[in-house]
């Protein structure tokens, strides 16, 4: 059966003010997280306007993919689903069974592979397709793509527009530090969430030529005893500091757009610690909705449509 419809899935997030907690709650539900640590996340979406911006620019990212599938005469309806927040997934797979549609193919916005990253996504839209009453829609999902020469272009291109924004010096001998989420060790020991995130990061310093830089991870949120991915953001900074670095450039390549955790942990946090270092900081943008990255999803679908077709 070919595919008939296509469902981009993210994660979510709060668009006001009036939305952090409501959030906070749902993408919480059943984790059993203290009210006190709430309230802290709920501090770092205030310190950074009050909102997220995921949303707003993952509906650009949507939106873009659409116009560059029908310039390719790709015509198939396109969703967007949430995990966490409007457009819940639930209510996007409810349309989808209202429209009749029975096989589409699945877009999940995380670079790197683990169950938190990817299977729980998976895990969501069968939940959505149980509350929708659509247990018969069948999904295949994109390959993976985090070393894919696209990926990589857009991401190195975002880099290469932040050393420009630097002195000659400091382009010539900032130091990189790549970031991803941190994940529990026992979960990336189940997953090739590091090795991923490490080819990730090794290809984007290879297109830019640089041999200074390395590896970090940031925002983990589990229990301290529960030992997680390291090192963190503030260490791989003094570490740079250490080893003589003057200026470092985080390159938050684990994330595909700019949101809370990009905007306070990195552009708040860890440019304080690289400021109580002595050293200068700067941060790369991700790559949102560049279009060499738009234009490597719809290479991505066009291929698995050709696999799919009957």
């Amino acid at each position: 059966m070919a595919v008939d419809h296509l469902l981009m899935i993210g994660f979510g997030g709060p668009t006001s003010p009036q939305e952090i907690q409501p959030f906070l709650e749902e993408v919480t539900r059943g984790l059993h997280i203290p009210s006190s640590r709430l309230r802290e996340v709920a501090h770092h979406y205030e310190a950074v306007g009050g909102r997220s911006p995921y949303n707003e620019y993952t509906l650009r990212l949507f939106e873009k993919l659409q116009a560059g599938l029908q310039a390719r005469g790709i015509t198939l309806p396109v969703f967007l689903g949430m995990r966490n927040w409007h457009p819940f997934l639930k209510d996007t797979l409810a349309d989808i069974q209202r429209r009749r549609l029975t096989h589409g193919l699945g877009i999940v916005l995380a670079p790197h592979r683990s169950f938190a990253s990817f299977e729980k996504y998976l895990n969501n839209v069968e939940d959505a397709k149980a509350h929708a009453g659509a247990a018969h829609i069948r999904y295949e999902y994109l390959q993976p793509w985090h070393s894919h020469p696209l990926f990589i272009e857009a991401q190195a291109d975002q880099v290469r527009r932040t050393l420009t924004t630097l002195n000659p010096d400091d382009q010539r001998l900032a130091h990189l530090i790549f970031s991803a989420h941190s994940i529990p060790v026992e979960m990336a020991q189940r997953s090739q969430y590091a090795e991923e995130f490490r080819a990730s990061s090794e290809a984007v310093a290879q297109a830019l030529g640089r041999g200074s830089w390395s590896l970090a991870y940031q925002s983990r949120s589990g229990s301290p005893q529960q030992p997680w991915l390291e090192p963190d953001v503030g260490s791989a900074i003094r570490a740079a500091a250490g080893a003589g670095a003057r200026q470092v450039v985080v390159v938050p390549v684990g994330f595909l757009c700019d949101n809370v955790e990009v905007l306070f942990d990195l552009d708040i946090e860890a440019k304080a610690e690289a400021e109580r270092t002595g050293l200068r900081f700067a941060r790369a943008s991700t790559v949102m909705d560049h279009p060499t990255f738009v234009e490597m999803f719809t290479e991505l679908i066009e291929a698995a449509l050709r696999r799919e077709a009957p």
